[in-house]
């Protein structure tokens, strides 16, 4: 067993006014199974990247054991060739036959090694990546989001998988794989890093403590500041009187003064000035004290989405529907019957590449949504609400770049409101006069679904909204859903997002 220690550690990205970390300093041992998650934006993967040795920095990382990285960067040669042609120049140190018994554990066929890998899966490449990664020598790996766009099963084998590996750091917004596949916990909060013993649950009750305790630390600094702010005032507003007191008396109503009264009236008036600033004094320092309480206190905004009230109750139909791209062998869907009512909120379930995007795309081509086009052939009935309004968030956000007031004079969105929802999505500031295209992969599906929100729709089709989206969000998301209660068509292989937020589900053979 070894330690990573991290000391002052300060780093700025080229052009930045805002550190990544300031002066941070943590400690965790290389034989964990350490989860590590924070807000979209936060450094998780710039952590990953510095330990890996990718950046300069300030301060010190002290490692004593090499270090391996996921996801290997590809070239586009690599991606047409089959994993077995460049396993050596992703891990030098590991040997064909030991990818063969990870593959294996990972209930996959060592035949996949010899097909071209851009005709692989998403899931088949995520899981010859993890058999590369963990067939080398003893190193200590930093796995950044392994279950993007994998579906439940995939995401259930690599769970499995994963539960029994240690020595590793797993950045992952997946709250069933964190609370399956790790002992300890690192935290990027808002101001600090924290390192905590336990699985994801175990960090959010004792965090939920942790916060409660902070309010009600807060509230009673804020009760004791008020009282001593009153007494501050009213012996303030005791010595004013008393000094006004000083020159000019009436004899005939205050016979027991004279001039030299004057001296006793203001020993007196100093004496009450001197409370005055002893109290001023105790108020600073009651408000030092309660200045860091919340500083790492998750408030996550209520976000508001405006649903639209349609004519007719049943919006979409789809009966026997058959759903085929041209020059495919088969259809990518068969025999779909679906019908969307208003109100229904409702998940497509299956296996990657059982056509839930083709059904979305289909019925986003039907409304008009998107154009018509000869590359989709549809068959059966599939009809949508006269005047159906759909707002739709996609998978991919490699389109997003140009600045947010671009965005929005192209989406017809009010640039005020659009920022301040995007504000309640945790982003910052500074971050909302970036170009999209410098924008994190999570902060980037932000955009989307912020854009989404602020849409008055009769329908909400969005496809894997969550992936790369922090865990804050996703449980503020839920929320959302379950108070607003829009028509929604979603499709998400996040389990436990899906059972939150979904009314129905539809499984796709």
């Amino acid at each position: 067993m070894s330690q990573i220690r991290a000391e002052h550690l300060t780093f700025y990205y080229d052009g930045s006014t805002e550190p990544v970390f300031e002066d941070a300093s943590f400690s965790v041992d290389t034989d964990w199974k350490l989860g590590f998650i924070g807000r979209n934006g936060k450094g998780k993967t710039t952590f990953l990247r510095l330990l890996h040795g990718d950046f300069p920095y300030q301060g010190s990382i002290s490692i004593s054991v090499p270090t391996a990285y996921f996801p290997y960067r590809l070239t586009e040669a690599q991606m047409h060739l089959p994993a077995s042609g460049f396993a050596d120049a992703l891990r030098p140190d590991c040997e064909h036959w030991r990818i063969i018994c990870e593959l294996s554990a990972l209930q996959e066929n060592a035949e996949l090694l010899e097909q071209p890998f851009d005709t692989l899966s998403h899931g088949q490449r995520t899981k010859i990546l993890l058999a590369i990664l963990f067939a080398g020598d003893n190193d200590f790996l930093l796995i950044d989001e392994p279950t993007n766009h994998l579906d439940a099963q995939a995401r259930e084998c690599v769970r499995q998988y994963l539960s029994g590996k240690q020595g590793f750091i797993l950045v992952s917004h997946d709250r069933d794989l964190l609370d399956a596949c790790t002992d300890h916990i690192l935290v990027l909060n808002r101001k600090t890093i924290m390192v905590q013993n336990g699985n994801f649950s175990c960090w959010q009750e004792n965090q939920q403590r942790r916060d409660q305790f902070a309010e009600a630390e807060n509230e009673k600094h804020r009760k004791q500041i008020r009282k001593l702010r009153q007494a501050a005032k009213q012996t303030a507003d005791w010595a004013d009187k008393n000094e006004r007191s000083k020159i000019g008396f009436d004899p005939v109503k205050e016979h027991d003064r004279c001039i030299s009264t004057r001296s006793f009236i203001g020993a007196k008036t100093k004496k009450m000035q001197s409370r005055v600033k002893q109290t001023e004094r105790r108020i600073e320092r009651e408000i030092a004290a309660k200045e860091n309480l919340l500083q790492d206190v998750e408030e996550t905004a209520v976000l508001r989405m405006s649903p639209l009230k349609a004519h007719k109750d049943l919006l979409v139909c789809l009966r026997g529907c058959d759903l085929q791209y041209a020059g495919a062998a088969s259809p990518a869907c068969k025999g779909i019957n679906l019908t969307i009512r208003q109100g229904d909120r409702i998940a497509l379930h299956g296996a990657n590449g059982c056509g839930k995007s083709t059904l979305m795309r289909a019925i986003l081509q039907t409304a008009g949504i998107l154009p018509a086009s000869d590359e989709l052939q549809i068959s059966g009935t599939c009809e949508t609400a006269s005047g159906l309004i759909v707002s739709y968030v996609p998978q991919d956000t490699s389109f997003l770049h140009g600045s947010i007031a671009d965005f929005c004079m192209n989406n017809r969105l009010d640039r005020s409101l659009f920022c301040a929802v995007l504000r309640q999505l945790d982003l910052s500031r500074a971050q909302l006069a970036a170009d999209l295209a410098d924008y994190s992969a999570g902060q980037k599906k932000k955009v989307l679904l912020a854009a989404s929100l602020l849409t008055p729709a009769h329908l909400y089709i969005w496809d894997e909204p969550l992936n790369f989206i922090d865990i804050f969000s996703r449980m503020q998301i839920e929320a959302l859903l379950n108070t607003c209660q829009p028509t929604l068509l979603f499709a998400e292989h996040d389990l436990r997002f899906r059972e939150n937020a979904a009314a129905q589900i539809l499984t796709l053979p």
